[in-house]
């Protein structure tokens, strides 16, 4: 059976908060990169990280912390749902299983619903999928919902990706040093979006 992803739906399946109504979509990588992309167990155990230079041996350094970019995503996450309270969730919280609709399709659906969407890029992410459903998501919505995207990564990840969406959809990008500023970009954008519906700049999701 499919499932019909609406806003309604959406907001039945989040907590309560300040701003209910108005949905705030997180995504990013749920990984933090590791040396088993890249590398083979002999390679890895010869491996001198010493090597490296400081930003990469900072990133094989934290070869296990396999799930440090989805908690990253959830502090932002219970962050912005404090203030400004507004309602921000992450696709897994939703629970379309993607059995019923594919995690592509999802995406674009909870973009869609979305009064704002952000695309999160932390430079321990495993961002490579994150980058196949932000083309898709910009492919399908960028006429409608461009105004709602923003791109936001941490300064040291460059992207080619992120370069060519820029160029191709306007898309708006920002940087961040620390979980702090990226908060603070996420809470301006966030307010941006709600005084743009007020004045109506934007139309006003039902």
């Amino acid at each position: 059976m499919t499932v019909d992803i609406t806003r309604d739906l959406v907001v039945e399946r989040l907590g309560d908060v300040k701003y209910d109504r108005f949905l705030f979509y997180l995504m990013g990588p749920y990984k933090s990169f590791n040396l088993n992309y890249v590398l083979s167990e002999e390679e890895r155990q010869e491996f001198d990280l010493d090597d490296l230079p400081g930003p990469l041996r900072r990133l094989f350094r934290n070869k296990n912390e396999i799930d440090e970019a989805q908690a990253l995503l959830r502090r932002v996450q219970g962050e912005l749902r404090v203030t400004p309270g507004v309602n921000a969730f992450l696709a897994l919280d939703v629970d379309v299983d993607t059995s019923d609709v594919d995690a592509a399709t999802q995406s674009i659906e909870y973009t869609r619903c979305s009064n704002a969407t952000a695309f999160v890029l932390p430079f321990l992410g495993h961002n490579f999928g994150v980058g196949e459903e932000a083309g898709s998501i910009l492919e399908a919505l960028s006429e409608t919902h461009g105004d709602r995207l923003l791109f936001v990564h941490e300064n040291d990840v460059t992207s080619a990706m992120i370069r060519s969406a820029r160029v191709r959809w306007d898309l708006r990008v920002e940087t961040y040093d620390t979980e702090a500023q990226l908060v603070e970009k996420l809470r301006f954008f966030a307010g941006s979006i709600m005084q743009q519906e007020r004045r109506g700049e934007l139309s006003r999701l039902g």
